[in-house]
């Protein structure tokens, strides 16, 4: 009779220890396949957005947001364009980080949220873009129309078509004529721009400089010479 009580503890110790058994190898293939998903959610991430440890500071925080704009309009695939176009306009600092204010006829600096900021950048960029295609003229012409106007593009147009510094040189002048109390470098001859002071002769070479600068998880879909092909 001792022996025949015995037998089912014996029995209910061996299930006990098979049955944590099955739960810690559960509980570990769960972890190591929710580990798996997360880093491939990473990497996904990684290749949709320029890394937050990228070449361009603050501006990575806004690269999502920028997409996201540029997808309403059909070109997501200048999203390094744009972010390279903020670099260069405020290094993501600042309540107006595409420096889009003045594209709306305003003082700079009037819009004060980055959100509307992006969206007024990204429809600016837009317009550039169609009429620079409307009249055929070379991508750093684009860019630098970013800056001097969509005027700049109708005065290439005149002169062969492709963007060059000493153009730009020459369109600056052409404005700061006529309103040179305004286009003065603040009466600064020191400055590398004076005495064109009217924009900035150099943008397109340093959007271009920061493009390449950009380091993305996906080149395939984050290039300058594939952004260049939709031109």
């Amino acid at each position: 009779m001792k022996y025949s009580k015995k037998k089912p503890k014996k029995k209910k110790q061996v299930q006990r220890n098979f049955n944590l058994a099955i739960l810690l190898f559960v509980s570990f293939v769960g972890f190591f396949l929710l580990d798996r998903f997360l880093e491939l959610y990473n990497d996904n991430f990684k290749k949709m957005n320029v890394g937050v440890n990228s070449s361009i500071g603050e501006v990575a925080k806004y690269t999502p947001m920028i997409e996201e704009e540029l997808k309403k309009v059909g070109m997501d695939d200048h999203t390094v364009t744009v972010a390279a176009l903020m670099m260069q306009e405020s290094r993501g600092e600042g309540g107006d980080p595409m420096q889009a204010s003045e594209s709306l006829g305003l003082a700079p600096n009037t819009i004060q949220d980055p959100q509307q900021s992006i969206q007024q950048g990204v429809k600016y960029y837009q317009r550039v873009v169609n009429h620079g295609n409307k009249m055929q003229v070379d991508f750093p012409t684009i860019i630098q129309s970013y800056n001097m106007g969509i005027g700049y593009i109708d005065f290439i147009a005149r002169n062969g078509g492709k963007h060059s510094e000493e153009l730009a040189k020459k369109f600056s002048m052409i404005q700061v004529e006529k309103n040179p109390q305004t286009y003065d470098c603040g009466g600064d001859k020191d400055n590398f721009r004076y005495p064109y002071c009217y924009g900035d002769f150099t943008y397109s070479t340093k959007v271009a400089k920061h493009m390449e600068s950009i380091t993305v998880s996906n080149p395939d879909n984050f290039t300058e010479e594939n952004t260049k092909s939709s031109f």
